[in-house]
Formats: structure tokens, sequence, C-alpha cells
């Protein structure tokens, strides 16, 4: 299945594409020389409805050219005209620097003692946003700072990133054989699930080896990121880039602290896990590395994409028949790119196109049951955009801890189905494929959160070098895995991961724990509620777009403060383990 981009533009060169090209130019246009135009004495109702019908305008614009320009990048790498849209498309939203400052400033002038209460429509509905707005302009800086800053990350940071990707994609890995031929790093990285423990050793060694060829430039894209990252931050008036990543995701410093905290808490669990799995590898140290991601157990099961769907679409209707009518839908218009082949990108992703009312989904889809839980996955982030399109573009952006609560939600509806049905091999697979990904997000996001965090730290008094960015990586893993990692641990884990490596993203790491355990959370708290739980469920994401982190669970009685939420949802995969710790006892 290939999916079908006609209702957004049939080609590059569909008149319609250069049509809304010319129009989101023109718009960016208007919309400076109508800022420009702003005084202390322009009157603040109709001021905001117009400036949130520019804003609107914009955002869908710009969703449906960007979207278009990135979906065919996605399935076709090597598309030099999507690539040049793309550049052309970044430069020209660079301009909007100028007007979103310019109305930012006036808000700032004239709110609240000025402003009325809203009475317009328009107003209300997006009273959140405009909050939100407003305290954004309180960490502005000033106008010719912001358009400037705008330009220079393009060539600062951008190009940093830029960097970084490019050495990772074109790194190559030698196994030292000369009848083995070099692989990609993608291909090396992912010889760590292949069913023979030398195959995983050898990608393993071969993996950190290669390192040594982009390391240096990695250090120097790393520190440079992090750099800029920490004058900018500063000088908007940030304590630290956390405070500044918090404020962005809409979360609060006690949430944060309150989650790490109970997390900590439940390493010696998730240790316990390892080690068993250790034992059953005959190591006796702790596990090394290269075998966290070992298979273990056993599944004859395969799927055809028709199969996959059946499955998901059956098992979603045990929750809810919105979810799997949705499901059906995306299958049945052709809303999913699921055969891998030359050229596309590899991993998964849902794209939300809130101006046509759809998303589209990228797998590559081989049959197997991961590939089927991936599927639950991104239609479960496809299910959240699609609660949303009823909502206002300015009111379905959701921030990245709240972005993992219906993708999670979903596949864990599937998963626990297979569980149930699963003889005792499959079980151990299930069970063992599950409590991997568990523990990354658990232990080594957590090591990532601490790698990060020492980063923005040590970085103001110079930049690090290589060892010491080793360095503080295993102690990172250390902190995390405790003994349950063997001395042969990941130094050099900070040069692949590409999270690290976005001057915008930062901290781009405690989200996914957020999202595993409040999706946990709330698969509990369905169990509970039944039938009833579904309309909450929804609402709930209908909240995403106009409410903090903290309100939205709020909204349904959960209070995120309780270090009890967060327990609860670490009980299920101790329940998980305990279970694991069963099937695997002697």
């Amino acid at each position: 299945m290939r999916w079908n981009l006609d209702a957004l533009y049939t080609g590059f060169d569909d008149p319609a594409f250069q049509k809304d090209h010319d129009q989101l130019s023109q718009s960016i246009k208007d919309w400076t020389e109508w800022g420009t135009a702003l005084t202390p004495d322009s009157p603040p109702e109709p001021t905001l409805v117009q400036y949130l019908e520019y804003e609107e305008k914009i955002a869908g614009l710009a969703s449906q050219l960007l979207n278009f320009c990135y979906l065919t990048l996605s399935v076709d790498v090597n598309h030099s005209l999507a690539q040049k849209q793309v550049d052309q498309l970044q430069t020209l939203l660079t301009e909007l620097t100028l007007p979103s400052v310019q109305i930012k400033r006036w808000m700032k002038a004239q709110w609240p003692e000025k402003l009325p209460m809203f009475s317009a429509e328009k107003l209300t509905a997006h009273r959140f946003h405009l909050q939100e707005v407003y305290e954004a302009a309180q960490y502005m800086l000033e106008d010719a700072q912001e358009v400037l800053l705008s330009k220079l990350t393009l060539t600062g940071s951008n190009a940093w990133t830029q960097l970084h990707g490019n050495l990772t994609a074109n790194l190559m890995v030698d196994f030292g054989d000369p009848e083995k031929e070099s692989v990609p790093l993608s291909v090396a990285r992912n010889l760590a699930y292949d069913p023979d423990p030398t195959v995983r050793k050898v990608g393993y060694e071969a993996e950190l080896k290669s390192y040594k060829k982009i390391e240096q430039s990695a250090a120097a894209s790393l520190n440079s990121i992090k750099g800029e990252v920490l004058s900018v931050s500063s000088m908007r008036g940030f304590k630290a880039p956390l405070d500044e990543t918090l404020f962005v995701s809409r979360m609060d410093q006690k949430t944060l602290q309150i989650m790490i905290e109970v997390m900590e808490s439940y390493l010696p669990v998730f240790r316990q896990y390892l080690n068993r799995k250790a034992e059953l590898l005959g190591h006796s140290d702790g596990l090394p590395f290269y075998d966290l991601f070992a298979p273990m157990g056993e599944s004859s099961k395969s799927f055809t994409l028709e199969e996959a769907q059946a499955y998901i679409t059956e098992n979603f209707l045990t929750f809810s028949e919105n979810l799997s009518a949705f499901a059906n839908r995306a299958f049945q218009e052709n809303w999913i790119d699921s055969e891998p082949r030359a050229g596309k990108s590899g991993g998964a992703f849902c794209a939300s196109i809130h101006p046509i009312g759809e998303s589209r989904i990228l797998s590559n889809f081989t049959g197997t049951f991961s590939d089927v839980i991936t599927l639950a996955h991104e239609l479960g982030h496809g299910f959240h955009s699609h609660v949303l399109m009823d909502e206002s573009i300015l009111n379905a952006d959701y921030p990245m801890p709240l972005a993992e609560t219906a993708s999670i939600f979903s596949e864990t509806i599937v998963m626990q189905s297979a569980l149930k049905e699963a003889d005792k091999k499959e079980k151990l697979m299930l069970l063992e494929s599950s409590l991997q990904d568990a523990t990354q997000v658990i232990l080594d996001i957590l090591s990532r959160f601490y790698f990060e965090d020492t980063i923005f730290k040590k970085r103001p008094s110079g930049p690090l070098s290589v060892p010491e960015l080793n360095e503080i990586m295993l102690d990172a893993q250390n902190r995390t895995y405790g003994d349950a990692l063997s001395d042969e641990k990941h130094p050099s884990m900070w040069v692949c991961k590409s999270h690290y490596y976005e001057a915008g993203l930062n901290y781009y790491n405690f989200p996914y724990a957020f999202g595993l355990l409040f999706a946990k959370g709330l698969y509990r708290k369905s169990l509970d509620a039944g039938p009833a739980f579904i309309d909450q469920y929804v609402q709930l994401l209908r909240l995403t777009g106009q409410a903090s982190v903290y309100d939205v669970p709020a909204s349904i009685g959960i209070d995120l403060h309780d270090p009890e939420f967060w327990i609860g949802s670490l009980e299920i995969l101790k329940a998980d383990i305990d279970e694991f710790l069963a099937l695997t006892a002697k």
C-alpha cells in the first residue's frame, strides 16, 4: 500500500501548489504591514481578531505546503525538487518573525489592564492560545534581535544539526573483515536485534569503532548547538534551558520532579528484568549493551497488511467503535504508505494535515507482530489528530509530553489482547519485546536526561571534549542501569542520538517517559471505568491543544502531583516484569 497525496496536491507542477505558495508569501507580507501599523491606540478586540485570522490562514497554508514536501521526501529521499521547495519555504517562514514580534510587543503593552473581557466568539474560542502568546512575549528579545536570530540560526544551530545528520547518515561501518562489506550505521545498529549473539557483538564493536571517524565533528556540532541554546535561553530570561523546555511543553517543574523521583524508585525493578535476561543469555556480571535488544521467545505469527488491518481494527473495537472506524478509514482511503523500498525513510511516523482533515502514516511493514504494534501506535497518533480536526488549527497544537498519549494507549490495547491469546513461547516473546521498549523509556531515557542536563551545566565552562562526553554518558548509564549493565556499555551513544542535536527540542527525552506512564495510567483508568471512559478519553484528547499538561488529566480527575498516579502506571510495568520472571524461572 502506498499513500495518496492528491488531497494536498497532485504534484509540484499542480497550479494549486504555486497558488498556495504565492498566497502564503502575500499573507506574510500583509501581516507584516498590518503589524507595523499597530499603535497603543489600536482597539484591542478587533486587533486580536484580525491577528488570529492572519495566524490561522498562514498556519494552514504552511501546514499544507510543508506536509506535501516532507511526505514526498519521506518516500523518496533523493527528490531534489521537494528538497528545494523545503529550503524555499523555510527561508520564507523566517519572515514570520517580524510580524510575530510586532503583535507580541503590542500584546505585552496592552495586556491585561487595557483589554476588556473578550466578547468576540473567536477570542473566547482562542483564550488559551492568546494567553500563551502573551506569556511567550515576556521572554521576547528586541525586534531587531529576534529577526537577526531567526536568520542566524539557519547558518548556526540549524547548519550544525544538518551536519550531524549528514555525518550519521553517510557513516559506513567497517567490520574489519575483507569478506564483509561495510554497511550504513543504521544497518549496523539494527544488528542489535539479530538472533545470533555473535552477530550482535560484532555489530556493537564495529559500531563503536566507526564513531572514531566522526566523533570530533559530532562533538563540535553538539558543543555549538548547546552553546547557542544556553546563550539564547539566558538572553530571553530563562534560568536554564530546562526551564524554557518546560515552558514550551506547558509542563510545571513539580510534575517533572515527581515523575522522575518515582521512576528512580522503580529502577531496581527494571534491573531485575535485565539481570534475568543476562542470566538467560549466559552472562554472569550484567547484560552487555549489545544484548539489550536480543530477541527472546518464539512466535510463528506473520501478518499480511490485510490481516494486520483486521487484527488492529477488531482489537480497537473492544475499546471504541470510533477508534476502529478511524483505523479502517486510514487503510481504505490510502492514508498509509506501508512497504519498505529503496529511497524511503526508515522507521514510522504519522503526519497530521489539519487543513484537509486527514493524516498520513509512514511505516516499513514486513509482516512481524512488531510491525503490527507500530501501525497501532501510529494510528493512535492519527486518531488524536482526528479528534482535533473540528478545532481551530491554533487549538490543535499539543505539547511534546502529551504527544504520545493516544499512540501508546492504542498500542497497549493491541498488545494486551495479544498477550491474552498467546501460548507460553509467544507470551515470552511479546512480554520481552514490550519490556525492551519500556526499559528504554524508563532507564535509557532517564540516562539521556541525566546526560543532557550535565552537558548544559558543564558547557558554560567551555567546549567538552570527546573523552569528557564519553565519560558523562557512561556516568549517566551507570546511574540508571546500575549493575544490570556490564562493563560493555555504550559511551558513544551521544554521537548517534539525533535528539541532542535540535536547538529547538532540548530535553527531547523526558516527554517519552511522560507519554508512556501517562498512557499506561489512562489504560488502567479505562479498565476501572469501563465504557464510560470512552467519552472522557475523547474529551481529554480534544483538550490537549487548549490546556496545560497538568490541567488536561485534571479534567478527568487525575492529579499529576500525586506520586500514586505514577506509581500506578509503573505497577503495570512491574506486573509485566513479574510475569516475565515467572515465565523464565528455573
